[in-house]
């Protein structure tokens, strides 16, 4: 290999964003992976995630209305504090209506299970739930939609700094991804579009639900 200049390609490394050995409260899983929702802001899905950049990494952690599968809400930072994820439901909140009908489903991260976070939801009057242990499937819509942000940004990239990488991953959100990317799940509308026409018609056919299409 080395007479041909050949070099082995390494495996990524992957940073660890769940911490479920703790003592704070669990909540159940009110979803048991049913991630339909007849309309907006019944029914949201949180997870964090991690983007590589030459300072380090950057985790972004998101809130999707799994109605229109909208990022309603997003932060990122630096670490793995509870502020992170405080922050993205702080910006869900600002700009939803949200009630008593709300289940606000992630996993059990101890960000998530936090007297804080957990104060937060309250306050908001948001019903939390949370996936089984280990089980990726049971947040299964935002891990495609993870997979879709790396495949269609984030691995297509070689980030120099953190603020880069923010302000590339907010214009990718906001601009392209709620805005104008069509889904097949809503029927080649975008999330936007699509939470639209149903406030014009509430009867509009709901999404059909395919966690691993985005």
């Amino acid at each position: 290999m080395r007479t041909a200049g050949l070099s082995a390609r390494r495996v990524r490394r992957k940073a660890v964003t769940t911490d479920s050995k703790h003592d704070q409260p669990v909540a159940p899983n009110l979803l048991g992976r049913d991630f339909s929702a007849p309309a907006p802001d019944l029914r949201w899905a949180a997870d964090i995630t991690y983007v590589p950049t030459a300072e380090g990494w950057l985790y972004l952690a998101v809130i999707l209305d799994l109605f229109s599968r909208r990022v309603v809400g997003h932060a990122c930072a630096a670490t793995l504090a509870t502020a992170l994820v405080a922050e993205a439901l702080a910006l869900a909140c600002g700009r939803r209506r949200v009630n008593t009908d709300l289940v606000h489903h992630s996993d059990r991260g101890s960000q998530y299970a936090s007297a804080e976070y957990r104060a937060r939801l309250a306050q908001a009057g948001a019903q939390a739930s949370m996936s089984r242990r280990g089980d990726c499937y049971d947040n299964a819509m935002v891990e495609s939609f993870f997979g879709t942000l790396k495949t269609e940004l984030i691995h297509n990239r070689r980030y120099a700094t953190r603020a880069e990488a923010r302000a590339d991953i907010f214009e990718y959100v906001e601009v392209f991804y709620n805005r104008e990317r069509r889904h097949s799940t809503l029927g080649y509308l975008s999330p936007a579009e699509y939470e639209v026409r149903h406030a014009a018609a509430p009867t509009l056919p709901q999404a059909v639900v395919s966690p691993t299409s985005q």
